[in-house]
């Protein structure tokens, strides 16, 4: 299957073909949050119609106003999805923040949205169902979101590498919080845990790891989630408004961030910087990535990272373009793509 990337927008879903540089505008005038792409290796156990030559990625998104979308030709075409739940006329909330697909099982899909609510499919996002107990944790009244003081919303969902009933759920703002039982109860706030979270990260090659790029600072854990420790201004990360994040996919010691000095610069007034994170003799150390190939400081907004599936590669996009990495931030190379010149919301590769 040809490499594919999306790219989410607040006027709808792009998705590229890097090597010629095409880009194919989806769901229209769609406010795009999240993305979940399952290749069709993965995904094919619930898409049987996904088989032979024609095969493509199976791709979930999330929208701000009308709930969750899916595709099974690898975006050629939507149905909306879960309609019974989410988006107009479901029982829960239309606006969809966060969507994660089950490394252990496609068919399990957890879901997030505004205000924080968690649901769970197990049929790969065709129908849903609230998990409860979220908004019962201890720090869930003091969630809130500006300019929007009484909303809150799940930012990232994150499963385990290593256990298929442990999901680690970010709140911005508010908590991190994490089940161990497949959302039957919920720790809060564990030790360490970010409040202003962006995006968390986890790779199988460190199943106990588990990254978190947020307002407030990066941090990592090593014993899943349960403990966590802030990683800043001493190892190198002079920046502490933390956004994009991506785990080098042959190297766990090795992560990508965009940061910024605060939500004016990262969202609004547009001085955004990339990092990379990685051990050496000395321990492990943030440097940033200046003069890299990619455009970064002034002129340019937090940047969304992730990491390609197939070939090793980590990809960028912000106001500037897309960029791609072959050597974990050594250097970066532009796509020829023609994308709208504002902040993506959501990038996925498959």
């Amino acid at each position: 299957m040809e490499t594919r990337v999306h790219a989410g927008y607040d006027d709808g879903l792009r998705i590229v073909d890097p090597e010629t540089g095409s880009v194919s505008l989806r769901l229209a005038d769609r406010a795009i949050e999240c993305l979940s792409v399952t290749p069709v290796s993965d995904a094919d156990a619930e898409t049987p119609e996904a088989e032979g030559d024609n095969a493509a990625a199976r791709v979930l998104v999330g929208t701000f106003d009308a709930g969750l979308f899916r595709s099974t030709d690898g975006g050629e075409s939507f149905e909306r999805v879960a309609v019974d739940t989410l988006g107009p006329g479901g029982s829960g909330p239309r606006a969809v923040t966060a969507v994660a697909t089950s490394p252990h099982d496609p068919a399990v899909v957890w879901i997030g949205t505004e205000p924080s609510r968690v649901y769970r499919s197990t049929d790969g996002g065709v129908t849903a169902e609230r998990v409860g107990g979220l908004t019962e944790v201890p720090s869930a009244s003091e969630w809130s979101f500006p300019p929007r003081p009484d909303t809150h919303h799940v930012r990232w969902i994150e499963p385990c590498p290593a256990d298929p009933d442990r999901w680690f759920v970010g709140v911005e703002a508010g908590a991190l919080v994490v089940t161990s039982d497949g959302g039957k109860t919920w720790v809060d706030r564990p030790e360490g845990s970010r409040r202003d979270n962006h995006a968390l990260a986890t790779h199988p090659d460190a199943p106990d790891r588990v990254y978190a790029a947020a307002g407030d600072g990066f941090a990592e854990s090593d014993d899943r989630g349960d403990s966590w420790r802030v990683v800043g201004r001493e190892a190198g990360l002079d920046h502490g408004y933390v956004w994009g994040l991506a785990v080098d996919p042959d190297d766990p010691e090795t992560a990508l961030v965009s940061a910024a000095s605060g939500a004016m610069a990262a969202h609004r007034r547009g001085e955004a910087y990339l990092y990379r994170r990685s051990a050496s003799d000395s321990g492990s150390r943030f440097e940033r990535l200046d003069d890299r190939g990619i455009p970064t400081g002034e002129g340019t907004y937090r940047a969304v990272i992730a990491s390609g599936r197939t070939d090793g590669t980590v990809w960028a996009v912000h106001n500037v373009g897309l960029y791609r990495t072959r050597d974990a931030g050594g250097s970066f190379e532009r796509i020829p793509a023609d994308l709208p010149a504002s902040p993506a919301r959501a990038l996925a590769v498959n």
